[in-house]
């Protein structure tokens, strides 16, 4: 059995444009901004999006953030191929080629089309802003 001390709080996101990446997740996948602080020199955003908080932040004073590796396609998986966090996911409720097809309509690239993923259950891979990648599944 997992610990019981520990519950899933956050996953935190260094981005050039804060205001801009938090609108993203807002308009395409529906999230809701729940704050909007300064911490340290920079802007801090809150979204929360299927129980999860995604924390935006913007460059703090004296940093020189690198840009993300984009996720690049193997004979059989993707990988950004470079150590720590590769991709966060979620699970999607409902008909994932409609939701797709609405968020390409709006100019989001997929890495990784919808195909079917070990075990049969469909999947993708979004390109979010910052570099980041999220993958979308569905039983």
């Amino acid at each position: 059995m997992s610990n019981p001390a520990f519950t899933f709080d956050h996953v935190h996101i260094i981005s050039e444009d804060p205001k801009g990446s938090a609108a993203w997740y807002v308009e395409m996948f529906g999230a809701t901004i729940t704050a909007d602080t300064m911490a340290r020199g920079a802007p801090q955003i809150f979204v929360e999006l299927g129980g999860m908080i995604i924390l935006i932040r913007g460059r703090r004073p004296g940093e020189t953030p690198e840009a993300g590796r984009p996720i690049q396609a193997y004979a059989d998986f993707s990988s950004h191929s470079r150590w720590g966090i590769d991709h966060f996911g979620f699970m999607y409720e409902g008909d994932l080629a409609a939701f797709c097809d609405e968020l390409r309509a709006k100019g989001v690239q997929f890495p990784v089309a919808l195909k079917r993923g070990i075990g049969g259950s469909l999947l993708c891979y979004v390109a979010a802003p910052d570099g980041v990648s999220i993958e979308l599944m569905q039983r």
